[in-house]
């Protein structure tokens, strides 16, 4: 006896509520790395070349042999998902699938999945009508929360501290985290590219649904656009109009604090010195002789020191003042090491009320 297949709206409360045991995405693998839905594992009943081949049979001899063919790759893949992936699930397994228009590719999985009996849902719209959900929260949700913004000056350790508010049950939106980039010139991550547009989406899309709105959201002072990933207009929209918590720091722990957080780039200077070429049209060749003779000879404060005070401190005093928001507290770190850190996160949670 076959089991049940039934067709699900991508709700998020819904889907939070019904808990599957599994997401499966059987598009593309090349489709899935561009965006998928938040904890969906890939499972492609075509991969990226067999989909290429089956729209040109398509194109260029008829539909019906493009049909005849992709369905023959369809349930090799299937079977071949079953033997591995699947292979230990068990009877009381219960997936949600989706493709991209919640057609041929998830209804192809869902019957096999049927006739096996496993209870399985269908995206209904499939991918398409989830990036649409996606849109709408991300036009509206923002408005919902409390934001208070996070400022202070490079090597405040901002992110570290808001971190470990979170750890402490605070609402934290992460997004750095979420974009994988610290959102500066040398914040890109060693050997770990950024989300592409749309997955940064669906995962930010995912952190506001989990935060309640009667209690406030944490967030860094951000620009509206961090590494390659832009910040969706109504949340930036939101951060403009947010409560602000000042930090500040002595300079040498700041210093101090920038040499232990990105060791991994002093420990590459070649790679630094290629970095710092993207400030070559703003500051004068004196400068960049004089950053990279410090490099060269691993004066590390007095690089961090001077980099601070020609470029990073000026710009985070014309980004704070032009955006006035309302001041509610000012932190005051003391040595910014890990038991300095715990101190102000903690200093946060006052605030989460």
């Amino acid at each position: 006896m076959t089991a049940p297949i039934t067709r699900i709206a991508p709700d998020f409360a819904l889907l939070k509520k019904t808990g599957f045991d599994s997401i499966i995405d059987v598009r593309s693998p090349s489709e899935f790395l561009d965006d998928h839905m938040p904890g969906a594992i890939n499972l492609p009943v075509l991969n990226d070349a067999q989909r290429s081949e089956i729209g040109t049979i398509y194109k260029q001899i008829n539909p019906f042999e493009a049909k005849r063919s992709g369905a023959a790759l369809v349930a090799q893949n299937i079977a071949g998902h079953l033997q591995t992936d699947l292979a230990k699930k068990d009877r009381d397994w219960r997936p949600l699938i989706y493709c991209w228009r919640g057609g041929q590719r998830s209804g192809a999985m869902a019957k096999i999945f049927s006739d096996i009996g496993w209870h399985s849902a269908v995206i209904e719209g499939g991918y398409k009508s989830y990036r649409k959900a996606v849109l709408d929260d991300l036009d509206h949700l923002p408005a919902k929360f409390r934001l208070i913004v996070l400022s202070g000056p490079t090597g405040t350790a901002k992110t570290h501290i808001l971190r470990a508010a979170a750890e402490n049950g605070l609402q934290v939106l992460d997004l750095e985290g979420l974009a994988n980039h610290r959102g500066s010139l040398l914040g890109s991550e060693p050997g770990s590219p950024q989300p592409a547009q749309r997955l940064f989406e669906s995962r930010l899309c995912a952190a506001l649904q989990n935060f309640s709105p009667d209690r406030p959201v944490f967030i860094e002072a951000e620009s509206n656009k961090i590494g390659q990933i832009h910040v969706p207009s109504a949340l930036w929209a939101s951060m403009r109009q947010a409560s602000r918590v000042r930090l500040t720091a002595p300079i040498d722990a700041r210093i101090a604090f920038l040499q232990r957080d990105y060791r991994y780039i002093i420990e590459q200077p070649d790679h630094l010195i290629a970095l710092l070429a993207g400030l070559r049209q703003r500051y004068s060749a004196a400068t960049f002789d004089h950053w990279e003779s410090a490099i060269k000879a691993a004066d590390w404060h007095g690089f961090v020191s001077n980099l601070l005070e020609t470029h990073y401190d000026p710009s985070y005093a014309r980004s704070a003042a032009s955006r006035p928001l309302t001041e509610i507290q000012t932190l005051r770190a003391t040595t910014l090491d890990d038991d300095d850190i715990g101190r102000l996160a903690k200093a946060l949670g006052t605030l989460d009320r």
